[in-house]
């Protein structure tokens, strides 16, 4: 059972495409998605695969690294389970053209309120209101000066209205909790099915085709597309610890400071790594 979580945070260097298998619809290679809302997600053991290979990585050849590993993660050899787990790693903020400003980080009254539940699950009291009731059409901003053009938002070829509400304080402590400190001019809450809409149709999707080895020419037939979430995308996890299942016993507190401290600043997740895709910042919240 696991008895202490901790929030961290991963924001896409590259696109990233955690995938969830061929498809019959548009796109061959779709990306994770939570089943009842649409929104991007990646499953809890994608996460913990590519962050167990990091720390394998780290640990090389070392036999008392690698004895550490397996007791921490979980013996390869199902002998025991591991004491590190992780949640599905969820979408907290997705990153939009905008016409003034470059982009904006986009998110929605639902995200925001399961963000919440999820940080008290960690014990952190996010204070912040994030209880919103917009319009359709119309949007909530941190900075209208930046990122607002006579009274609207114009995102992809979508304008919306900006609603007077001071929204300042949520960004404050988005930036705290985050380290973005971009949040606090490009922050936008739109209403949830704006949102989803935005996160359905504006992923990156890229055709590939395959090239044959001995003559260099596209193999007939390979053509297919991949989706990706975009760099900037903002997501979060949460890390869980529980005493490790063997005589050799660490507690939670000691799981967690492992995975805390080892953690390297930037990790791949996800396929076509040879591609340079899926990198991403582990943003880690301040110790208290």
């Amino acid at each position: 059972m696991y008895r202490t979580a901790k929030p961290f945070f991963m924001s896409v260097i590259t696109p990233l495409h955690a995938g969830s298998g061929q498809d019959l619809g548009i796109i061959d290679q779709p990306i994770q998605r939570e089943r009842h809302t649409g929104f991007p997600k990646i499953e809890s053991s994608s996460l913990k695969g590519s962050i167990r290979e990091v720390f394998s990585e780290i640990a090389g050849e070392d036999t008392e690294k690698k004895k550490e590993l397996s007791l921490i993660f979980g013996d390869e050899k199902a002998e025991h389970a591991g004491a590190l787990g992780f949640t599905d790693a969820r979408l907290l903020l997705f990153p939009v053209k905008s016409m003034k400003g470059v982009f904006t980080y986009i998110t929605c009254p639902q995200v925001l309120k399961k963000f919440k539940e999820d940080m008290a699950l960690a014990k952190i009291i996010f204070i912040a209101d994030v209880t919103y009731s917009i319009e359709q059409g119309k949007c909530l901003v941190a900075n209208e000066e930046h990122i607002g053009f006579k009274g609207n938002v114009i995102l992809e070829e979508y304008g919306f209205k900006i609603e007077e509400s001071d929204i300042s304080n949520l960004a404050g402590k988005l930036v705290e909790i985050t380290g973005i400190k971009e949040i606090t001019n490009k922050l936008v809450i739109l209403p949830d099915n704006d949102f989803r809409d935005f996160v359905n149709l504006s992923t990156e999707v890229i055709t590939r085709t395959k090239i044959k080895t001995a003559t260099g020419t596209v193999e007939g037939g390979a053509l297919f597309t991949e989706e990706y979430l975009p760099a900037e995308t903002v997501m979060y996890s949460l890390a869980l610890a529980s005493p490790t299942f063997t005589k050799e016993q660490k507690s939670e507190t000691e799981v967690m400071q492992y995975f805390t401290k080892n953690i390297p600043s930037v990790i791949q997740i996800g396929g076509n790594a040879t591609l340079g895709k899926g990198l991403v910042q582990i943003i880690q919240t301040e110790e208290e």
